[in-house]
C-alpha cells in the first residue's frame, strides 16, 4: 500500500521510521504539508499518516484509494471522522505513548511554580542574594505539595498516572466528575467542589463542545486565591483572556500552560502578552520527551500492522 506521512516535522528529528517502511510499500514523508498542499498529496495514497493536519470534508472526498488515516497523537479533532465513517474509512489513535512525559512535565511546572525558582534565579541574575544581609532569601513562597490538594479535570491514563504521583508527594487528589453531571459517582467529586477545594488543578480532558472554555470568568472566581492552573491537554479547555484576568487581579495565584487555542499561536494571544512572574508558557512540549516521541512513531507502526493484517488496535473509527 502507498503511504503518505503529512507532518513528519511535527514529531522531532531522531526518530527511527525503519519499522513503519517495512509495513508499507511506498512511504512518502514531508516534512509539513501547508493547507494548499494536502489535497495533492492525499489524492492517491491508501494510507495517511499525520499528527495535526486537519483532514476535512472536503479533502476526505478527494481521495478515493484512502484507506485508513492513522494519527500520531490521541486526540482527533482535526479529523472529520463523520465523513470518514461514512466512506468506509478506518481511523486509529495513539494512545499511552507518553504518560511519563505528561506526568514528569506537570511536576515539573507544578515545582518550579511552588518552589518560586523562576523568582529565586531572576533575583540572583540582578544581584539580590550577594547584597543580602542573610545566607538564603525568603522573599517569595516556598510551598510543599504534601500541603496541597490536586484536583484532576480527565481521569484517563495521563490524568491517573499524575494522580498516582500525587499520592507519592503526600497530595490529597480530587477528581472531578464530568461538568453539569447530575450524577456524581462515589470516586469522584462535583466540578464546583474541585474548583473550590483544590490547591492546584491538572487538566487531561478531550477537547469537546462540553468543554470547550471550561475555565472561564465564573471558574476562576471560585478557585482559590492561592490556587495553581495547569493545563497539558488542549488550548481551548482554557479562555485565554480570562485566564490572565485572573492571574494579573489576583484571583488565582499562578498557571503553566502548555497548549494554546490556536498553535503556532496568533500573536494577539493575551497569554503570550502577559508580563507577569505567575505564568509559565511552553510551547506544546509537555508530551515530547526522545522516549515518547519514538513510542509515538512505535505506536503508529503497530497500529498500522494491525489494520494490514484486518485487526482493530486503537481504532476510533
Amino acid at each position: 500500500m502507498k503511504a503518505v506521512f503529512l507532518d513528519f516535522g511535527t514529531m522531532g528529528a531522531g526518530l527511527d521510521l525503519r519499522e513503519l517502511e517495512s509495513l508499507v510499500s511506498e512511504l512518502i514523508v514531508h516534512e509539513n504539508s501547508p493547507d494548499e498542499t494536502v489535497a495533492e498529496r492525499i489524492a492517491d495514497a491508501e494510507i495517511v499518516f499525520t499528527n495535526k493536519i486537519r483532514l476535512t470534508r472536503e479533502l476526505l472526498e478527494q481521495a478515493p484509494k484512502l484507506k485508513f488515516i492513522a494519527l500520531t497523537a490521541t486526540g482527533t479533532d482535526n479529523i472529520d471522522t463523520a465523513c470518514a465513517k461514512e466512506h468506509g474509512i478506518a481511523v486509529a489513535n495513539i494512545r499511552h505513548y507518553c504518560t511519563q512525559s505528561v506526568v514528569e512535565h506537570v511536576f515539573g511546572v507544578l515545582l518550579s511554580l511552588t518552589h518560586s525558582l523562576e523568582r529565586y534565579h531572576e533575583a540572583v541574575r540582578a544581584g539580590d542574594w550577594q547584597q543580602s544581609t542573610d545566607f538564603c532569601m525568603l522573599q517569595f513562597p516556598v510551598r510543599e505539595l504534601s500541603a496541597m490538594t490536586l484536583g484532576i479535570g480527565g481521569y484517563g491514563a495521563l490524568g491517573q498516572g499524575v494522580a498516582r504521583i500525587a499520592r507519592e508527594f503526600g497530595m490529597t487528589v480530587l477528581v472531578s466528575a464530568r461538568p453539569g453531571t447530575d450524577s456524581v459517582p462515589d470516586d469522584r467529586v462535583a466540578f464546583d467542589e474541585l474548583l473550590a477545594k483544590a490547591d492546584v488543578i491538572s487538566l487531561h480532558c478531550p477537547l469537546n463542545d462540553a468543554t470547550r472554555e471550561l475555565f472561564g470568568a465564573r471558574e476562576f472566581a471560585a478557585m482559590k486565591d492561592s490556587a495553581i492552573l495547569i493545563n497539558t491537554a488542549r488550548g481551548g479547555l482554557v479562555e485565554s483572556r480570562a485566564l490572565t484576568d485572573a492571574l494579573a487581579s489576583g484571583q488565582i495565584a499562578a498557571a503553566a500552560i502548555d497548549v494554546l487555542p490556536q498553535e503556532p499561536p496568533a500573536d494577539s494571544d493575551p497569554l503570550l502578552d502577559y508580563r507577569g512572574d505567575n505564568l509559565v508558557v511552553t510551547p506544546h512540549i509537555a508530551w515530547a520527551t526522545d522516549e515518547a516521541r519514538q513510542n509515538a512513531i512505535d505506536e503508529l507502526a503497530g497500529n498500522t500492522r494491525a489494520f494490514l493484517n484486518g485487526t482493530e488496535r486503537n481504532r476510533v473509527i
